[in-house]
């Protein structure tokens, strides 16, 4: 198991920065952040698998960056140029069974409690 613990939320106005941070019990070889908009499904926002190469979903490129602190165990999504659509509850997540890829979702995720980011336009 892990627990993960996520902060940073809140409300900013349309092209400003917020960073979610995201505590982890233990180190696990997969991390990442996904989101949830009222009416729609959880969606993946970005994955850090160790040793490779962060992976973002199209929306978001060049604009949000994960980081991971392996030896304090926390998970950081810096947020930039933030969108109306942008306005979601944020999961951290993290996978515990070591697939050697992130494929969460899966029976294997674990799910921090959320934090509400809203951006206004």
């Amino acid at each position: 198991q892990v627990q993960l613990m996520e902060s940073g939320g809140g409300s900013v106005q349309a092209g400003g920065s917020l960073r979610l941070s995201c505590a982890a019990s233990r180190f696990t070889t997969c991390m990442g952040w996904f989101r949830q908009a009222p009416g729609k499904e959880r969606e993946r926002v970005a994955s850090f698998y160790t040793g490779s190469s962060p992976v973002y979903r199209d929306s978001v490129k060049g604009r949000f960056t994960i980081s991971i602190d392996n030896i304090k165990n926390m998970v950081y999504l810096q947020m930039s140029s933030l969108r109306f659509e942008d306005t979601a509850m944020y999961y951290c997540a993290a996978e515990i069974k070591d697939r050697s890829y992130c494929s969460f979702p899966n029976g294997d995720t674990y799910w921090g409690q959320g934090t509400q980011v809203t951006v206004s336009s």
